[in-house]
């Protein structure tokens, strides 16, 4: 999403540089008027069109980019497993000495292409992997610990309120005051974002998968799981640069030319207990976990005419052996992930020729 520019302090402080509704899709997606009431507690589930909708209301519309995460780089490599989670799946990408294209996208949310890379210390990670047996694995992952939210209806009246006033350019404080008095995970969230400073690579980011899944093995046991990259990459305490507005490409291009950035797949299996349909609750202690390989990065593209640009990442496309939760947030974000992906697809716009807007590239703070 785009980074907010707040006049008014208090809005300042609670909208926590403009990055909190939009994470709870990215995990790569999500007329004007005054800000609307929030809904009831028991709202309607919302409906695709209705959240892209409040994506562009809230941020703008930058024709032929995704609806969030519009700023990126694609990059390729390649996953080696490590053959250590076959034990717990069929799917092919994870069989012993199984290497499986990649085709990847890093980014950070927003709708606008161009903004500045230290508006959020969010990070985004999305991946299709093609096994040798032709089936994909697509996986949209994020930086974060956990979503500020846990199902549709709480996420769609978040963005809501975060509607900015035309009269003032900034969402009313006060109905996202009484959002965080009652969603405590959502301002726990808020704090991360707002004490987080923003990294200076993508290389050395951890990325998490936040929805769990279950993994399926040769004889139908389903065990539930969520993942994280973990960066191989050292990380240099850089702090990101004031003046550079895509540092991240920068230092992404900087470590390639010296070599392929790496990630280990690290596998989490839940506790008894563990709370396996909300993403929004972070599974906390020892677990057992599982290193199922090393994805590999060794090339990056500019996103306008990278392999990345038109692929859905649409974390329900499983292989046999992965299969989803019963988390409310994965259908939805599948099915908001398709009416932004039908959007752009059908305003056939080249993003390398798209005209910059008015004030695009200021900074967000």
């Amino acid at each position: 999403m785009r980074v907010v520019r707040c006049a008014n302090a208090d809005a300042w402080t609670q909208l926590s540089r403009g990055a909190l509704a939009g994470v709870a899709l990215a995990a790569a997606m999500v007329g004007s008027g005054a800000v609307q009431a929030a809904p009831p507690a028991a709202a309607a589930q919302p409906t695709a069109r209705q959240v892209v909708d409040q994506f562009q209301r809230n941020e703008g519309v930058f024709r032929g980019y995704r609806r969030n995460h519009a700023r990126g780089v694609c990059v390729s490599g390649r996953f080696e497993s490590s053959g250590d989670a076959a034990r717990y799946s069929v799917a092919g990408v994870f069989g012993p000495r199984q290497r499986s294209a990649v085709i990847g996208r890093l980014s950070i949310p927003g709708t606008s292409p161009y903004a500045w890379d230290d508006g959020t210390p969010i990070r985004g990670m999305a991946l299709q992997l093609t096994s040798a047996d032709g089936q994909q694995w697509r996986t949209a992952m994020n930086a974060v610990p956990a979503f500020p939210v846990a199902t549709p209806a709480a996420d769609y009246e978040f963005m809501r309120l975060q509607q900015p006033d035309p009269a003032t350019g900034d969402p009313d404080p006060k109905p996202l005051a009484a959002f965080f008095a009652t969603h405590p995970r959502a301002n726990a969230f808020r704090i991360w974002d707002q004490t987080t400073p923003p990294s200076a690579s993508y290389a050395t980011e951890r990325y998490n998968s936040l929805d769990a899944f279950y993994l399926v093995d040769a004889h139908g046991r389903k065990r539930a799981v969520r993942w994280s990259m973990l960066p191989l990459a050292r990380d240099d305490a850089r702090r990101a640069p004031p003046a550079a507005p895509d540092f991240l490409d920068t230092d992404l291009a900087r470590r390639l030319a010296h070599g392929p950035v790496r990630w280990r797949l690290s596998i989490t299996f839940a506790n008894p207990g563990d709370p396996v349909n909300d993403a929004s609750r972070a599974w906390h202690g020892p677990h057992r976990q599982v290193i199922a390989g090393t994805l590999v990065i060794d090339a990056m593209q500019a996103q306008a005419r990278g392999a990345c640009r038109d692929i859905n990442f649409n974390p329900l496309v499983l292989p046999r052996g992965i299969e989803p939760s019963n988390d409310p947030l994965l259908k939805f974000r599948a099915d908001v992930y398709a009416e932004s992906h039908r959007r752009r697809v059908r305003e056939q716009h080249d993003p390398s020729a798209t005209e910059k807007p008015t004030g695009a590239t200021q900074r967000g703070h």
